[in-house]
């Protein structure tokens, strides 16, 4: 039996982008924790120490952007920031 990959989604309430983001993971059917980080301080430390240890970040910080949404796969071995992407990989587990 292989082992379950986690999956966490950082997201904000005050992020327009999040909600759709949040809704293609909802609808997926896929199990995963969605942390916010303006509404928890151990939520926003753990996304940081993602941002801050991970490339596929540098885009998002370069440009002055946060980085969320995000899903973050396994304990951060890849996240997924765009909402296409996050498409793309919800349907390779079908």
């Amino acid at each position: 039996m292989s082992k379950v990959q986690k999956k966490i989604v950082f997201g904000s309430s005050m992020c327009p982008d999040c909600g759709p983001f949040k809704e293609v993971m909802d609808a997926s059917g896929v199990r995963f924790l969605y942390l916010d980080i303006t509404e928890n301080l151990a939520s926003m430390k753990k996304f940081l120490k993602a941002r801050d240890t991970m490339s596929e970040f540098d885009g998002a910080k370069s440009a002055g952007n946060i980085g969320i949404p995000a899903l973050i796969l396994g304990d951060n071995e890849r996240a997924i920031l765009d909402i296409d992407e996050l498409k793309e990989y919800l349907d390779s587990l079908k």
